[in-house]
């Protein structure tokens, strides 16, 4: 039987390398986004050039009460889900603005929460399957440029790791990808490092060879590791005076 993976999110970038990876490995491709038929030149571009079914499905990350009913309505339960949907955010208007603010939150941890609950417990009775989180290396430490997102991206993270462990005495496994700087729509507007930055088709094939070696936690690229292990490292009393 084919197998299958629910892509949340699917109209980001990072989102449809991941796609285009699945698929080339042979999964049927479920992308679920607000606007799904915005997606319909990638979901045929992808049957044709993959021989894989391709389906579309409308998916409000925000809309919590309708995330039973939208993973209940799948014409196929997923092997694999990836939760990809993020919102940058701006953080000084969040600063000002609750609703700026709330939006960041909500889409970042909220919604990833509420979906994720759903995926988990039918994953769980099952006995079988693979979630996987896209969180965030901001959210290791927080920084004056973008806490609001990054305080999101950490409750994330603590959910994934307590995810992994409640669902792994049932053969579920979790693994969560913290990703570095990556060009993407998201990040267009911010100067980004080039020497640290990858392109999402990296990405991707990262998470795709993580995923199939269980990895717990991935780090992509793979010396954000070691970046953000001497950042979490740095004494309080310096990390406060710098202005990052």
């Amino acid at each position: 039987m084919t197998p299958t993976v629910l892509i949340l999110g699917a109209g980001s970038d990072m989102a449809v390398a991941i796609a285009r990876e699945y698929a080339r490995a042979g999964y049927a491709v479920q992308l679920a986004a607000r606007n799904p038929s915005q997606l319909h030149p990638l979901q045929q571009d992808i049957a044709i050039r993959h021989n894989v079914p391709v389906t579309l499905h409308a998916f409000d990350a925000l809309d919590f009460s309708s995330h039973r009913a939208f993973y209940d309505g799948l014409p196929q339960r997923p092997d694999v889900v990836i939760c990809v949907f993020g919102y940058l955010g701006d953080q000084a208007k969040g600063q000002r603005d609750w609703n700026e603010a709330a939006r960041i939150l909500h889409t970042n941890y909220t919604g990833a929460v509420s979906i994720l609950n759903v995926a988990a417990e039918e994953m769980d009775a099952r006995k079988s399957g693979m979630i996987i989180g896209i969180s965030s290396v901001a959210g290791e430490r927080g920084r004056m440029s973008n806490y609001l997102y990054g305080s999101a991206k950490a409750g994330f993270t603590a959910y994934l790791s307590g995810l992994r462990n409640r669902l792994f005495h049932t053969g579920v496994h979790v693994m969560s990808v913290q990703p570095g700087f990556v060009y993407t729509r998201m990040t267009e507007n911010l100067t980004l490092p080039p020497l640290l930055t990858a392109r999402p088709e990296q990405v991707a094939k990262d998470i795709f060879q993580a995923a199939g070696k269980k990895k717990n936690v991935l780090y992509t690229r793979w010396f954000w590791r070691y970046i953000m292990l001497i950042i979490r490292n740095i004494p309080e009393f310096i990390f406060k005076k710098l202005k990052l």
